[in-house]
């Protein structure tokens, strides 16, 4: 280093190995840094400003990079850039703030700004910014009109991101594949399929646009399945079907659409196995109940040195709920929790309650859920409380309970649950004060219904639909025998976890 042999690190110096240890999340390092720059008398310029705000971020300390960004002496359109980019909570505030500060956006902050807006600002604040890109005249610009029709994307207009291509005075592929994912990411699968014709026409697409169009595909049952073979073979055409972003579409579209086998294909062919395609191919296994499969997948992932993320880890942990694989699934989660622990999601904590439920943990579900870093979500509750019932566990559903009565005061799953608990212990008693407070509050519970398929009648399908003591069908009487006989055989069952008795209220 200049400083061990002697050399005297100067601002430019320090301004380049900054960015370094945000690249890496080297924290403490980035700090020495820092009072290195302050000693040296360097940490007013605008330039060490703008990398040591960005070197925060990146290593997980927002507020240290507001704080040094609120006290900066001055902000040029590259702290604000950076700024924006970083914190997508707060673009919009932000944006105005730059405004009133007089520093005049360019291109780069719009497409940052853009990029970074979450997707419930409001269509208004996306008009806005609209605007001020009109005004600006930057709006012609091939990479802010790009992260314009994102944006409406993500609002869900997509009337305004067709207006905004429209305009465009130069179509890139980059616009074309931004409009194919928007109506892709919408459901809007016939307008994507009408894109890509009229794209095609003059442009040769690449793999972006084949993922998104195959995702359009994807998310459309009612489309037919010839349109996502036909997209295949184009990419086999055009030497694009082994790209990690195609494989990805391709395992999801097969997976969905029941073709696990092909699915299975498309991973094997797939050249460079990154995040995508593991996370496309444990997905699909997940969602076909091939338990064991996801797991060992998840180990080769392992071996192969790819780390996982959210989506892997919720698949994995699905099946270690459902397979029964408790001791593996609290493992797993212990692993993410101590080495992505600002990464796991309510789902994955909703999950592991869950899976401890079903195991009877549920002192340890509890404990879980109460750890949760937002507090106990409805969806942990309500597995927790479900498991209670299955248990008999009345000490731990009374608790649960009050949480979740005290969440959403005006539902009627909880008071069910908890009575029916009651009531499988033969606490009729309980059952009846249950059944008080939900007339005290004002509760009631919406009656439910079902279907189920009679046949076909002719050229069309009979659903008869029904409810809870529902005397509607002329078979009524030898209706209810056979369910009665059917309650008492699932009871006999050795197994709790394979039957779930409805008591209703």
């Amino acid at each position: 280093m200049l400083k061990d042999g002697g050399a005297r690190p100067d601002r430019i110096s320090v301004c380049s190995v900054i960015p370094a240890c945000g690249g890496v999340g080297k924290l403490e390092l980035g700090r020495q840094i820092h009072s290195f720059a302050v000693k040296l008398g360097v940490e007013g310029h605008d330039s060490i400003g703008n990398v040591l705000v960005a070197m925060y971020y990146k290593c997980g300390t927002p507020d240290c990079a507001r704080k040094l960004f609120k006290f900066m002496d001055e902000r040029d359109v590259i702290s604000w850039t950076t700024v924006m980019s970083m914190d997508g909570e707060d673009a919009v505030s932000l944006f105005n703030g730059m405004r009133r500060d007089g520093v005049a956006p360019n291109e780069v902050t719009f497409v940052a700004m853009l990029s970074a807006m979450p997707g419930d600002c409001s269509a208004r604040e996306g008009q806005m910014i609209h605007a001020v890109c009109l005004k600006t005249g930057l709006s012609d610009k091939a990479a802010a009109a790009n992260s314009l029709i994102t944006m409406y994307a993500k609002l869900q207009r997509m009337d305004d991101a067709k207006m905004v291509f429209n305009l465009m005075p130069h179509l890139e592929i980059i616009a074309w594949n931004a409009l194919i994912s928007g109506y892709a990411q919408n459901e809007k699968c016939e307008d994507a399929l009408e894109v890509f014709s009229s794209m095609v026409k003059s442009i040769k697409p690449n793999e972006t646009t084949f993922a998104s169009i195959l995702s359009a595909v994807t998310s459309v049952e009612t489309v037919p399945m010839a349109y996502g073979q036909m997209y295949h073979c184009q990419t086999l055409k055009l030497g694009l079907g082994t790209s990690e972003y195609v494989s990805g579409a391709l395992i999801d579209l097969y997976a969905k659409r029941g073709s696990l086998e092909e699915s299975w294909k498309a991973f094997g062919e797939t050249v460079h196995r990154s995040l995508i395609a593991w996370t496309a191919i444990i997905s699909a296994n997940s969602k076909h109940g091939n338990y064991d499969a996801v797991i060992s997948l998840f180990n080769d992932m392992a071996r192969s040195g790819v780390a996982p993320d959210g989506v892997v880890l919720l698949s994995v942990l699905t099946a270690c709920r459902y397979s029964g694989f408790v001791s593996l699934g609290w493992e797993i989660f212990d692993w993410m929790a101590a080495k992505h622990g600002a990464d796991l999601w309510p789902e994955h904590y909703a999950c592991v309650v869950d899976m401890l439920g079903r195991a009877g943990r549920l002192d340890e579900a509890e404990e879980l859920m109460l750890r949760m870093p937002s507090g106990p979500s409805v969806s942990a509750l309500q597995s927790l409380l479900g498991a209670c019932r299955i248990h008999g566990n009345t000490d731990v559903g009374e608790r649960v309970a009050g949480v979740l009565t005290e969440t959403e005061p005006t539902e009627s799953g909880a008071y069910v649950l908890l009575s029916n608990i009651y009531a499988e212990k033969g606490d009729w008693g309980a059952v009846a004060r249950v059944r008080r407070q939900m007339r005290e509050r004002g509760v009631k519970k919406e009656v439910g219904f079902s279907w189920v398929d009679a046949g076909a009648v002719g050229d069309s399908l009979h659903l008869h639909k029904f409810s809870s003591d529902d005397t509607s069908h002329p078979r009524t009487e030898e209706i209810y025998r056979v369910a009665e006989w059917l309650g008492w055989e699932m009871k006999n069952l050795k197994n709790p976890l394979q039957v779930e008795m409805e008591y209703l209220v």
